[in-house]
């Protein structure tokens, strides 16, 4: 972020999800490539407390299923 054109100071990341979630005494988990998923899905459900999952997103996939759905945008 820059304020004055020159940095502030502030530098904005995602927090590790995985530990935010362990936190809250939630468990955590990441999902590091496509395979991963349905086996963490199949975990989390089977698992008998609040799960938190990572799973990263290629936004460009995102536009891919934008204009696919003809151009339908997300009311948020």
């Amino acid at each position: 972020m820059k304020a004055f054109d020159r940095p502030s100071h502030i530098d904005f990341n995602n927090p590790d999800f995985v530990k935010y979630a362990e936190s809250f005494d939630a468990r955590g988990c990441r999902v590091e490539s496509a395979q991963d998923l349905m086996p963490t899905l199949k975990r989390a459900v089977d698992d008998n407390t609040v799960v938190i999952i990572d799973c990263p997103v290629d936004c460009s996939e995102n536009i891919k299923l934008t204009e696919k759905l003809g151009g339908l945008v997300c009311p948020i």
